[in-house]
C-alpha cells in the first residue's frame, strides 16, 4: 500500500514536491522526488530529527535520499545533516568554512544550547557535523531523473553570509527560501546577517519564482509572492536600505 505525504505528516505542494514543519523550532524540511533520486532541503536541528526526516522522505519517495541542500549554516537547519550518510551535500560557497572551523562549530553549539537544544544533542551534532561536498557560487542545476530538474541558487548574503535557495520548476513552481523568508515571526537578523543585501536577495527570489510560485519559508506556512514582497519592503524599511 502506498503511503501518502499527509499520513507521514508532510504537506504536498506539487507533484513530487513537499515539506514538513519540524517540532520545537518550526523549521522546514523539504523534499523533491525524482526517478531513483531524491533531494531533501535542510536537515533539522539534531541527528535524531535528521534521521526521522530521512526515513519519512525515503518512505514517500520509495527510494533513498541521494541529495541534501543546506539553505544556510544555522543549527536548526544543519545539525541533522550527518544522518544523510551517502547523500551528495550542497551549500552556498563559504558554508563549508563555517561548518569546518572550530570557532564556527563553537558558535553553532552555543546558539543551539542557548535556544533550548539539550547540550548532549548539540555536542553529538557538532562532533558529526557534515560539511557540504558541493559549493554553489552562482546557480547549479540538479538532475534527479524522470525529467525532474532542480535549480540551486546562491542568493546571499542576506540572512547569513551564505544563503541558498532551491527552485523546483513545475505547476506551480516551488521556491524553498530558507530563513530569507519567515512566516511565523519576524525575520531574524543575527550577528552573521548582512541586512544591507537582504532586500536584494528577496528580489532575486521573486525573479526565480515569479508571481504564481509557492514560497516555502524556513519557518511557518507557505506564502505567495505578495507576502515575500511585503516582507522585502518591511526589511528595507527596518534596515534603511532600498
Amino acid at each position: 500500500m502506498t503511503v501518502t505525504w499527509e499520513e507521514l505528516g508532510w504537506e504536498r505542494l506539487a507533484a513530487g514536491v513537499g515539506r514538513c514543519r519540524l517540532p520545537v523550532w518550526d523549521c522546514t524540511a523539504g523534499l523533491v522526488v525524482g526517478a531513483g533520486a531524491a533531494l531533501v532541503i535542510d536537515a533539522g536541528p539534531s541527528l535524531a530529527e535528521g534521521s526521522r526526516v530521512r526515513a519519512r522522505a525515503q518512505e514517500i519517495a520509495g527510494h533513498r535520499v541521494t541529495h541534501l541542500a543546506l539553505t544556510h549554516p544555522h543549527f536548526d537547519h544543519v545539525f541533522g545533516a550527518a544522518a544523510f550518510a551517502g547523500a551528495e551535500v550542497f551549500g552556498a560557497v563559504g558554508v563549508e568554512t563555517v561548518l569546518a572551523a572550530r570557532h564556527g562549530r563553537a558558535d553553532l553549539r552555543a546558539d543551539a544550547v542557548g535556544n533550548g537544544l539539550d547540550a548532549r544533542l548539540a555536542d553529538e551534532a557538532v562532533d558529526a557535523l557534515t560539511v557540504p561536498h558541493h559549493h554553489v557560487s552562482g546557480e547549479w542545476t540538479l538532475d534527479l531523473g524522470g525529467g525532474r530538474q532542480v535549480l540551486l541558487a546562491n542568493v546571499g548574503p542576506a540572512h547569513t553570509a551564505h544563503d541558498l535557495a532551491v527552485l523546483v520548476p513545475g505547476s506551480p513552481e516551488v521556491v524553498f527560501c530558507g530563513d530569507l523568508v519567515e512566516e511565523s515571526g519576524e525575520p531574524q537578523a543575527g550577528p552573521d546577517a548582512v541586512p544591507s543585501h537582504w532586500p536584494a536577495a528577496l528580489d532575486r527570489l521573486l525573479e526565480l519564482g515569479g508571481e504564481d510560485a509557492l514560497y516555502v519559508p524556513g519557518h511557518g506556512a507557505v506564502v505567495d509572492a505578495a507576502f515575500v514582497r511585503r516582507q522585502r519592503d518591511a526589511l528595507a524599511g527596518r534596515f534603511g536600505v532600498s
